[in-house]
Parts: structure tokens; sequence; C-alpha cells
């Protein structure tokens, strides 16, 4: 990613959070918890929220926006492992494991974007998803911890 070039920043955090809609949607149909099925769906529904509100952003700088970003190919690697793991008799606290690391990937993109130089609409967008992102890192890890104790 060029941290110059805007177009290249937003479409990073389109795939971002590509990845994160559907490892959530993932997490989702793995969970055992009806209160963690429900969290993930939701978290799954934001994140496509959010890529719809940056490739309305790709649009605004001209970039065609009818290529759909699909996610990165180390994400769906990780997608696979989770179903893995889950195969093999991975509880819940396992898959928040895994939906923590996703998110820590998520909340570097994110640091990385805010860097970078991109328009006032971006810089506003990229920042509130950010706190949206860093919210939900720090409930997966408390749902986490709960789980383990």
């Amino acid at each position: 990613m060029d941290s110059n070039n805007p177009v290249d920043v937003i479409r990073e955090l389109i795939n971002t959070n590509r990845d994160g809609e559907k490892g959530y949607q993932d997490a989702a149909e793995h969970a055992k918890a009806a209160d963690l099925k429900s969290f993930f769906r939701q978290q799954s529904g934001e994140r496509a929220r959010f890529a719809s509100q940056l490739e309305a952003e790709l649009t605004k700088l001209g970039e065609p926006t009818e290529k759909k970003e699909s996610g990165h190919v180390t994400a769906a690697l990780h997608r696979g492992w989770i179903d893995v793991k889950q195969g093999l008799g991975g509880g819940d606290h396992s898959l928040l494991e895994s939906v923590e690391k996703g998110e820590d990937a998520a909340k570097e993109s994110y640091q990385k974007a805010l860097q970078a130089r991109l328009s006032p609409s971006a810089v506003q967008i990229v920042r509130e998803q950010s706190q949206a992102i860093l919210a939900a890192h720090d409930k997966v890890k408390a749902l986490r911890d709960r789980r383990a104790a």
C-alpha cells in the first residue's frame, strides 16, 4: 500500500473490512453461545457498512467501484484455519482468540491509514470507523477473557 496514494489506502481498508465481514460471518456460524452469534452477526453487518462507506469515498475520487474488493488472501487462509480448529473441537474461547487476531490486523490497517494523506471527508470516516474497530477489539478481548476464567 502506498500511503501517499489515497486510493490505495482506501482500497486497503475496504479489503480489511471485507475480511472482517467474512470473518465475523464465519465466527457466527461456528459459535455455540447465542450472545456470541448475535455479536458476530452485528459486527459482520457493521464491517459491510464500513466497506460501503469507503467505496463511496472511492467514487468521490473518481475511482470505479464496479470491481468489488474481496479481502486479503491471508485472511481467507486464517478463516480456513478457524474452520479446521473448530472442526477439531475448538470452543468459543478458541474462536474468540482467532477473532481477536483478525481485529489486531484491522487495528493496524486503520492506524496506518490515519497516518496517510487523505481528504478531510475520508479522514473523518476513517477516524470514526477506527474508533468502532477499537471498541470491537476490546469487546472481543473481554469476551475471550471471561470465557477463559
